[in-house]
């Protein structure tokens, strides 16, 4: 029997060759390692200013740390500070940060000193951002520059995905992460060979930054909640509930952004805007506590220590005041990421849960938040699924949030999303 041509083509594009991925392998680990000894770097710094600003200085003058004239003091000041930044320093700090994503433009070199500065300046500050959009930013503009240079054959897209799997992988502590974000983003590309072909460069520089973050700050994501054991109907009932809340939850963010963005570009000025929006973030710090400042990685562990230490109406406050106060700090030109603090917002939402009905396990309460609020503020289901999965050391929460994802991502799919185009309209 005579075979069609057509099936006796292979399906794939055949694999590359193992001598063709070596040469790839000292860039990564040279771009891992860099990548994130500078977020270390910058993490760091922010938070030795950061002891200055709220323990030093309120210690010497005799005020309370996070009485809330002090709060609304650090935080209008803070707003001040980079205001300066966005206004004088070239550059500008970058383009405004409603814009921007995890996939970072490349940027020219007299930006990133002004972006470096801002970015320190709000993490000591204290407004409800992370440090991956701007530090991703700055990795890659840095990538692209030297590496080119170095390796002038090599693509620019190339030196863009190292550096973003290097800067996520050491964000997290794990190669993992860095993977799934760069296999999200090859989604409906063309790609050489297998896909583990065109991972291999980005999950070695994943995986260089990761180790390169866990040798020098050991960061840990594991909040030691109450161990899960194996899941029932009534945690899969739970899962669905609360990460369908937080979807909707975080939408409501999503779906004010414009709103508020809009709001505060009618001031026009960076040296408005920025004080305005320390002021909204200090009268919000006033309700909600100064467990509701800084990117809140830290905070989450404060809450889960002690679930049952708060009634159900404060994890509701807390939860509203971060999401409001997330909306705000992007809204106004502060310069950060949104991850970190919607990781907040799902936490303290998970433990409301488990607040009002003592039924919804903690673990099961947490991860479910995070992946629900994760899946509206980032649009990215790998990501929020893998967050929502290392919050909680056990093998029983995985298959709950994959389906729980399912309902949390129909509401989210096809929306606008918390990115905004130049001209003020929202990225679907």
């Amino acid at each position: 029997m005579v075979q069609d041509s057509a099936q006796q083509e292979p399906s794939a594009a055949p694999a590359t060759r193992a001598r063709d991925l070596l040469p790839s392998v000292v860039p990564a680990l040279v771009v891992g390692v860099a990548c994130s000894l500078l977020l270390v770097g910058v993490s760091q710094t922010a938070e030795e200013l950061q002891d200055v600003l709220w323990q030093a200085v309120p210690d010497a003058l005799g005020v309370g740390r996070y009485s809330v004239l002090w709060m609304f003091v650090v935080l209008v000041a803070t707003g001040i500070a980079v205001g300066l930044v966005v206004w004088k320093v070239p550059g500008h700090a970058g383009p405004d940060p409603a814009t921007t994503g995890l996939d970072a433009p490349v940027l020219p070199p007299v930006v990133l000193p002004g972006l470096l500065l801002a970015s320190a300046l709000m993490l000591a500050g204290g407004p409800s951002l992370g440090p991956e959009n701007p530090i991703i930013a700055v990795n890659v503009a840095l990538a692209v520059r030297l590496g080119s240079k170095a390796v002038p054959r090599a693509s620019e897209r190339g030196w863009v995905a190292l550096a973003e799997a290097a800067t996520i992988g050491a964000l997290f502590g794990t190669p993992v992460a860095a993977a799934l974000v760069i296999s999200e983003a090859l989604t409906g590309q063309r790609i050489k060979g297998h896909l583990w072909d065109s991972l291999f460069a980005p999950l070695t520089a994943g995986a260089a930054g990761a180790l390169t973050a866990d040798l020098v700050s050991s960061p840990s994501f594991d909040l030691d909640l109450p161990p899960f054991g194996s899941p029932g109907w009534a945690d899969l009932l739970s899962a669905l509930t609360v990460a369908s809340v937080g979807a909707l939850l975080g939408m409501c963010a999503v779906h004010a952004f414009p709103y508020v963005h809009g709001a505060f570009q009618r001031l026009r000025h960076p040296m408005l805007m920025l004080p305005a929006g320390g002021a909204v973030l200090g009268a919000l710090a006033a309700l909600g506590g100064h467990l509701t400042l800084f990117k809140g990685l830290d905070e989450i562990a404060v809450l889960a220590a002690d679930p049952g230490g708060w009634s159900a109406g404060q994890f509701a406050i807390m939860t509203v005041v971060k999401l409001a106060a997330l909306l705000v700090a992007t809204s106004c030109g502060f310069r950060g990421g949104r991850i970190f603090p919607a990781v907040f917002v799902g936490t303290a939402l998970g433990l409301c849960a488990h607040a009002l009905v003592p039924g919804v396990h903690p673990a099961v309460g947490v991860s479910a938040g995070v992946l629900g609020v994760l899946l509206a503020i980032t649009r990215q289901g790998w990501m929020s699924l893998f967050v929502a999965a290392v919050l909680v050391a056990s093998p029983g929460i995985l298959a709950l949030l994959c389906i729980a994802s399912l309902p949390a991502w129909l509401l989210v799919t096809g929306r606008p999303q918390m990115q905004l185009r130049a001209d003020g309209t929202p990225v679907r």
